[in-house]
This record gives structure tokens, C-alpha cells and sequence, in this order.
């Protein structure tokens, strides 16, 4: 079974910095794919950012430039540096794998953007 972890989450002013981490128990060269989803509250969860198979990084619209993506394969995690944030980035982060057979999601991890 595969389990992933997040962390870094946390209550940060408009404007402020986060760093995301996911980490994976298993090597992530494993995964087709690996991605951040976010869940505002009242809201169906969205992607944020993802790593497909084979291809580029990929953002969603609302976090284009303020958003970067990362990987530590020798860790086997994925960063999420979050920069520039804004009270609607407020919402619990998820981290995603995607292997041949399934999709594994981490807990989440709290993200609040308040002054």
C-alpha cells in the first residue's frame, strides 16, 4: 500500500510564502504522475499543479508564476513552493501518485491565507 504525506501547511499572511512537501513510500519514479489538488471549503477540489507522464509541468491558470513544482527523486518527494498568496488560496492541499492500477491520495495538508 502506498502512502503518502504531506506537509508545510500552515496560516500565512496575503503575500507570504509556503513550501508543500509530499512525501512517497515508495520510489516516485514509480508513479506516471504526481500532482497538487486543492479543496476550498463549499468547493469541489481542483488542480493545482502536475507532473504528467512524459510531458511538462503543468499549473492551473490561478497560480501561474507564483506557483513552482518540484521533485527530489534521491527523497522521494514533491514540492509545492508557493509564493505571492492570497486569501482564495486558502483551502487543505492534496497530493496525488498515479501508478498503472490506481491513484493514492495523501490526508492534506492546511493552507490559510489571512492577515
Amino acid at each position: 500500500q502506498v502512502q503518502l504525506v504531506e506537509s508545510g501547511g500552515g496560516l500565512v499572511q496575503p503575500g507570504g510564502s509556503l513550501r508543500l512537501s509530499c512525501s512517497a513510500s515508495k520510489s516516485i519514479f514509480s508513479f506516471k504522475s504526481m500532482a497538487w489538488f486543492r479543496q476550498a471549503p463549499g468547493k469541489q477540489r481542483e488542480l493545482v499543479a502536475i507532473f504528467p507522464q512524459g510531458g511538462d509541468t503543468n499549473y492551473a491558470d490561478f497560480v501561474k508564476c507564483r506557483f513552482t513544482l518540484t521533485k527530489d527523486n534521491a527523497k522521494n518527494t514533491m514540492n509545492l513552493q508557493m509564493s505571492v498568496l492570497k486569501p482564495e488560496d486558502t483551502a487543505i492541499d492534496f497530493c496525488r501518485a498515479s501508478d498503472e492500477l490506481f491513484a493514492y491520495w495523501g490526508q492534506g495538508t492546511q493552507v490559510t491565507v489571512s492577515s
